[in-house]
């Protein structure tokens, strides 16, 4: 998929994926009364690759792998570091906005963009990071937070793999010819190594198995995994990887909308002050891209 597609397609992307992203908190939440965390991680990334292997096949594609060994590397970050440490963190501190510190990762993003790629930021753009940044700590409300110190160190390691990831895959795209779909794919693939591996070292139980867990695994492995992923690949080769990052802050602000919506889980006015504070941040940043193109 071409960098120079149409800006309202990488829009109408964006938003889905805050959507697909936002709600599988969510949806995951509900997943662990089925499977633990690191079962239900692995199960979703299983489905994911299942999703994108049938896309593969439809479009006529081989299968033909990308690069082993940047393709190796950004598997172990995006797919089984993301995993781990999240998973980790879940285990660690329990449920909660604890796991959300991984959206620290595009700040992380940002400071690895500006060392290994060089990439800069305008002032106002600087402005809406330092605001996003603000709304995203009204969302988790540290001072607040009910798990450990090492479960909210392991969900913000799971932020610095996803940012290194996204760093691997610019310079991946960078150095070789690759195509989306199948970088997406394969990246996957060589992730789930790892976590096959250790699955014997973390909990396990019984799987409730049933239409719920069904339901869980489709939304979860199919939409916010295979595809979701796959639209994440498509923007950062049409996106500095400093812009895609930011850009999905707005995904802990769904994330709690959809708790409140579909849970109850009303948000506290810290919370509702930092959605604000990041959809502003959002069109501060988005108005500079603009401007530019």
């Amino acid at each position: 998929m071409p960098v120079s597609a149409s800006p309202l397609a990488s829009v109408l992307m964006l938003q889905g994926l805050w959507f697909a992203w936002g709600t599988n908190w969510v949806v995951t939440k509900l997943g662990l009364s089925y499977a633990t965390a690191f079962q239900l991680g692995l199960l979703r990334t299983l489905f994911a690759i299942a999703t994108l292997g049938l896309v593969m096949r439809l479009s006529g594609r081989g299968f033909q792998p990308t690069p082993m060994r940047p393709t190796f590397w950004l598997g172990l970050t995006q797919t089984a570091g993301f995993v781990v440490f999240t998973n980790l963190a879940l285990v660690a501190g329990g449920a909660g906005k604890v796991s959300v510190l991984c959206y620290t990762m595009p700040f992380w993003t940002l400071l690895l963009a500006r060392i290994f790629l060089h990439e800069k930021l305008a002032l106002s753009q600087w402005l809406g990071v330092a605001l996003a940044f603000a709304g995203l700590l009204a969302i988790l409300e540290p001072w607040d937070l009910g798990g450990t110190w090492q479960s909210d160190l392991l969900a913000i390691t799971g932020g610095l793999v996803w940012a290194t990831s996204a760093i691997i895959a610019k310079r991946l795209r960078a150095q070789h010819q690759v195509d989306t779909l199948s970088l997406t794919f394969w990246q996957m693939v060589w992730g789930t190594v790892p976590l096959l591996v250790l699955l014997p070292f973390f909990p396990t139980r019984e799987l409730v198995w049933g239409w719920p867990l069904l339901g869980v695994l489709l939304f979860s492995g199919v939409l916010a995994g295979g595809l979701g992923w796959l639209v994440w690949m498509v923007l950062l080769s049409r996106l500095s990887a400093g812009m895609a990052s930011i850009s999905i802050l707005a995904i802990p602000a769904v994330a709690v909308g959809m708790a409140w919506l579909l849970l109850g889980e009303q948000p506290s006015l810290a919370e509702a002050c930092g959605m604000l504070m990041i959809a502003a941040a959002l069109i501060l940043i988005s108005l500079r891209a603009l401007r530019r193109s």
